[in-house]
């Protein structure tokens, strides 16, 4: 079946520098997303905060530590605990990443690429649907930015990605930023990966900064989105309509008119191309 996941129309990350705002009932946005780590806690201020934001509005949950590609098994404890915080706030949908960070029970704290074979493809598939068995819900998967390939790898990544949410049953967290990053380190086509994806199974988007060096583009998110990143969103819009969008800026974080006139110029840019497809279809 395709991925059953609400539009929310375009939000972004609760971090701790606007969690005064979130409190006093200033931070009005469309949703948040809460990196679901930082919460997943017995008390305290952040879980006061999230219940307070999620009393505003919708929240969604991103984790990074899920670690869906590694040979690790799943942590019990790490599953307990996500089940307890999804219970608590009621998100409107749940995600991850499409990579690994860990060996023997040491995490990297790092979003590591995969190999794309049929040996991984059947390996994150069957630890992507004991997720969802544990959490009783559909999750998103991420793809991440990558710096390095596997010369064993049998297909690209957007055909391993289509490969998983399929066999998985699963919801795709199209970091656009991210597919930009890493067509510019690996010297692959941006659009025929946005193109390669089911559309049925998109759920969500992430924009984002990055920063350029000499060999290579960095996934930061410590700024403004490129202007290729923009025209990579108006293609995924122009396949998927409307979906909900998220506007990540984790390092050197704006004040807050500065973030939402970020997400409000991802709203501008879905409408032009919806009209722009109304348009033609008329």
């Amino acid at each position: 079946m395709a991925c059953s996941i609400p539009y929310l129309g375009h939000g972004v990350g609760l971090r701790t520098t606007h969690f005064p705002r979130v409190l006093d009932g200033t931070a009005r946005v469309d949703w948040f997303e809460a990196i679901s780590e930082n919460f997943m806690i017995a008390g305290g201020r952040p879980l006061a905060v999230l219940e307070r934001a999620r009393a505003s509005c919708p929240v969604v949950l991103h984790g990074v530590s899920l670690s869906l590609g590694s040979t690790d098994p799943l942590s019990e404890p790490y599953l307990r605990a996500l089940r307890g915080l999804v219970d608590r706030v009621a998100p409107a949908w749940v995600s991850d990443h499409l990579c690994w960070g860990s060996v023997g029970g040491h995490y990297a704290h790092d979003l590591l690429p995969l190999p794309y074979t049929e040996e991984a493809l059947t390996h994150v598939i069957d630890r992507v649907r004991t997720v969802q068995d544990r959490l009783g819900r559909q999750i998103l998967i991420e793809n991440v930015s990558s710096y390095l390939t596997f010369a064993h790898s049998a297909m690209p990544e957007w055909e391993f990605l289509a490969a998983v949410v399929e066999g998985a049953d699963c919801g795709i967290l199209l970091d656009v930023n991210n597919v930009y990053v890493s067509a510019v380190n690996h010297g692959f086509d941006a659009e025929r990966y946005v193109r390669g994806l089911p559309i049925d199974r998109i759920g969500q988007i992430h924009l984002a900064g990055h920063s350029k060096h000499e060999t290579y583009l960095l996934d930061t998110h410590d700024g403004q989105v490129a202007p290729p990143v923009w025209d990579l969103y108006r293609l995924a819009v122009r396949r998927c309509g409307q979906v909900s969008t998220l506007i990540e800026w984790d390092d050197r974080i704006p004040e807050w008119a500065v973030l939402c006139a970020e997400a409000e110029r991802a709203r501008a840019v879905e409408a032009e191309m919806l009209e722009e497809a109304h348009a033609a279809s008329a």
